[in-house]
């Protein structure tokens, strides 16, 4: 019988693929996974597009909309405004009790989701809940402090808290606060894509190599305050090659404008999103990925895996209480560097460039590192390990007559 047989999924996340992020490929390849090993998956999220397909920043209003992602039911709730950062969906209450009366087993929130939390706030009742703390709220500091109160009740009520890193719990009052229910599970991907390259894939990579040679550097992910794009372009001017930019996001005409100022718009290439035959290439013609990523907003860095999967070394930055620098260890599978320091990620892709051998052997300490540690499959059934955790909790509490809101957050 396989690990989940029966047991039934309801996932809670921002949004789903197409669109993107790594929070909801992180969802995606959970939930596949799952399924995958017998379990019953559903996922409710926001609609993220006001139509099927592909939007990567809209924020305007979309239709409810149900389909299947293979053995898992994906519901994407409408929305119908976005109101500092919280989702206007009216119809979430009645999507949420449908979910629930299909049968729900547990319940796994992956926050920040504002929306969602004040959603499972409002419930009288609950299975029980399983959270993955992706990330702390970071920036919206006034927001966040509104927020807190309805966070930290839900963070109560949960049965078990997930930490994609022990690293990045000190740093965490949350975590910090709940810390006898957290757990970690590090963050999983689908590997076969990149350790065994498809035809098109290959075909990517030689035109790479083709456009831009050696070296090539390579940026992936949104556009965003925390990516750390302008120290990326200020080091871009102290060493040689090109430097593709893989996402979209709103900085990216302030990132043109600043590559202009510093003389190297020749040498950037604003590469948008990459389908992921595309991105595959790119990783295996790249001479190192920059990931250059400034605030704890960047909690983990699922790029880091695909490129290390990929052979690829890593140059990441030494975020405090952050599992950046823990997923591409240094010396190890890439190098690490200060934050906003462009000097000091220049000199490190100079290393790789200079010293022979370098490159090569981190290259290989980040496929070995990639497979030993970061298999979807392995997360997946480690995950229902958890549940199965939450779930005797649950019963262990039942028997007990233990109430809602003690110390284990009875849900």
């Amino acid at each position: 019988m396989r690990a989940g047989a029966g047991l039934r999924v309801l996932h809670l996340g921002k949004f789903y693929p197409p669109a993107a992020g790594g929070m909801e490929a992180h969802v995606q390849t959970l939930a596949r996974a799952q399924a995958a090993l017998g379990a019953r998956v559903e996922v409710l999220c926001i609609n993220h597009a006001a139509s099927p397909g592909f939007s990567h920043e809209f924020r305007g209003r979309s239709p409810t909309r149900e389909e299947w992602d293979g053995q898992v039911r994906v519901i994407r709730v409408g929305r119908w405004a976005s109101l500092l950062r919280m989702d206007v969906m009216p119809e979430l209450p009645r999507e949420l009790v449908s979910a629930l009366a299909r049968g729900v087993d547990v319940v796994h929130l992956h926050t920040p989701n504002p929306t969602l939390v004040l959603a499972l706030d409002a419930a009288p009742w609950l299975p029980p809940v399983v959270i993955t703390h992706h990330s702390d709220v970071i920036r919206q500091r006034v927001a966040g402090k509104l927020f807190r109160p309805f966070e930290w009740l839900l963070y109560a009520r949960a049965r078990r808290l997930i930490a994609t890193s022990t690293a990045y719990v000190p740093g965490s009052p949350l975590l910090r606060h709940f810390r006898e229910k957290v757990r970690e599970l590090p963050l999983g991907v689908d590997l076969s894509p990149y350790l065994e390259p498809s035809a098109a894939a290959r075909e990517s990579e030689a035109r790479w190599r083709e456009s831009y040679g050696s070296p090539m550097w390579l940026m992936v992910g949104r556009l965003v305050y925390y990516k750390g794009l302008f120290t990326a372009l200020e080091a871009l001017t102290r060493v040689p090659g090109q430097l593709v930019v893989a996402g979209v996001g709103p900085l990216e005409q302030e990132g043109k404008a600043r590559a202009k100022a510093l003389g190297v718009e020749g040498r950037v290439t604003w590469a948008g999103y990459l389908p992921p035959d595309e991105l595959v290439g790119a990783y295996r013609a790249a001479t190192a990925l920059w990931f250059p990523s400034n605030a704890r907003s960047e909690a983990y860095g699922l790029s880091q895996i695909e490129a290390m999967a990929s052979g690829l070394p890593v140059i990441n930055t030494a975020i405090p209480h952050s599992g950046v620098p823990w997923v591409s260890l240094h010396g190890e599978t890439g190098l690490t560097v200060p934050m906003d320091d462009a000097e000091a990620l220049a000199r490190a892709a100079r290393r790789l460039v200079d010293e022979p051998g370098l490159a090569e052997r981190l290259g290989q300490g980040a496929r070995a590192r990639a497979v030993g540690h970061f298999r979807h499959d392995v997360m997946a059934e480690r995950s229902l390990a958890l549940y199965a955790e939450a779930l005797q909790a649950a019963q262990e509490s039942r028997s007990s007559g233990r109430v809602e809101g003690t110390a284990e957050g009875e849900s």
